[in-house]
């Protein structure tokens, strides 16, 4: 079962700007869940959101009533117990929620991730069996290491050669702070960002 930890993280670490929440809160006696979008912050102090549409405009929620936020964020469900501060409604409708104190994160996937940003080197590891160290420039490609865990990393590629396919290996190498150089066989998993960048999930073995 995975553990739900409970911290007060710095707000880059939990908080992006046009996050989904769900917003609970009791009204009128009933408790209700609403949608809405993160449009910025200030630090120990508030979260700006957008005004819920379920809710109509004339729709008056009182300062300080309690409510939870919870939303999925880089593979975790985030969830902290906070307060509506205020709202307005011109020139848009916006809802103010109090900066909370503390947070409580689970992590979803089997393995956590770290977030990372390094280049890497990535080469065709039959041809290093059949020709070497002698390679030609199409039988290796450059990238970016976008995550780390114990069950593979994450490589964004600008250009995606031929023989990078789902199942096939590859020889991968990269350097990670304050540890030396790593080589790296793995397999390639294809899938797409939502801005259609190339990148691949690969599990990775010393």
């Amino acid at each position: 079962m995975n553990e739900v930890v409970e911290s007060i993280p710095r707000s880059g670490s939990f908080l992006t700007v046009g996050l989904s929440l769900k917003i609970s809160l009791t009204l009128g006696g009933q408790k209700v869940m609403y949608g809405s979008t993160l449009l910025g912050w200030r630090e120990t102090a508030w979260l700006i959101c957008e005004w819920p549409s379920q809710l109509g405009h004339t729709t008056d929620i009182a300062a300080g009533t309690p409510c939870t936020v919870s939303y999925r964020l880089d593979g975790k469900l985030v969830g902290y117990r906070t307060e509506i501060r205020d709202m307005i409604s011109s020139p848009v409708p916006l809802l103010f929620i109090a900066f909370p104190r503390t947070v409580e994160e689970m992590h979803l996937r089997k393995h956590a991730r770290v977030m990372s940003s390094e280049p890497a080197l990535l080469t065709r590891a039959d041809r290093m069996t059949q020709q070497g160290s002698v390679m030609a420039s199409e039988d290796y490609a450059g990238g970016l290491v976008k995550d780390v865990s114990l069950g593979g990393c994450c490589i964004a590629l600008a250009k995606t050669p031929s023989w990078i396919k789902p199942g096939a290996t590859v020889r991968l190498e990269f350097e990670l702070p304050g540890l030396t150089c790593h080589k790296l066989d793995g397999c390639r998993q294809e899938y797409r960002t939502p801005r259609q960048q190339r990148s691949y999930r690969s599990r990775i073995s010393v």
